[in-house]
């Protein structure tokens, strides 16, 4: 049974695990890499941040162009492109942790008029293993902070899947919502 803990308390769950990684968020989840930098452990634990938030610098950091941004696509090619700089930056040393990529894609509420749903996809791959997760949003029940701390609870979620973490953020969608995560 999972165990529903804070983000800080998973934060020092990640931070206390062997594992390390890099993390793509785009749209949202920058909340995630301010909870995984603002507490001790960091260094051990992260290898590489990055918010690719221009369709030029996602494109460039994934190493192709998608036919839709906010993707469960995208996320796998942000994941995957993360997971290859974790082995880059280890350069293949003799390393019995774990390795990760976590990538986060995401479209929240806005100031302007813009097609689409607000909703998130987050993708995570260790080399062995890979998960997703998705929400599909209430655009007219939340509000953009609202949007982005469930998508970072989503991001962190992700990352203590990527190192066998068992315990999780609460993700609490409205019945209004569809929320889907597969491990």
């Amino acid at each position: 049974m999972t165990s529903f803990v804070t983000p800080r308390e998973l934060v020092a769950l990640i931070h206390g695990r062997s594992g390390k990684g890099c993390v793509v968020v785009t749209g949202a989840g920058v909340s995630a890499l301010n909870h995984l930098f603002s507490q001790p452990g960091g260094s051990r634990t992260m290898l590489d941040a990055q918010v690719p938030y221009s369709i030029r610098a996602l494109t460039e950091y994934v190493g192709k162009l998608a036919e839709q941004h906010v993707s469960a696509i995208e996320a796998k090619l942000m994941s995957s492109s993360a997971f290859k700089r974790a082995q880059h930056l280890t350069n293949n040393e003799e390393n019995t942790e774990i390795l990760f990529g976590v990538g986060c894609t995401a479209a929240l509420a806005t100031d302007r008029a813009r097609r689409g749903e607000d909703r998130a996809h987050i993708s995570w791959t260790n080399g062995v293993s890979s998960g997703e997760s998705y929400i599909w949003f209430d655009k007219s029940n939340r509000t953009r902070p609202d949007e982005e701390e469930l998508v970072s609870a989503m991001v962190l979620n992700a990352v203590a899947s990527a190192i066998g973490i068992e315990e999780r953020i609460k993700i609490e969608e409205l019945d209004t919502e569809q929320f889907n995560e597969s491990n």
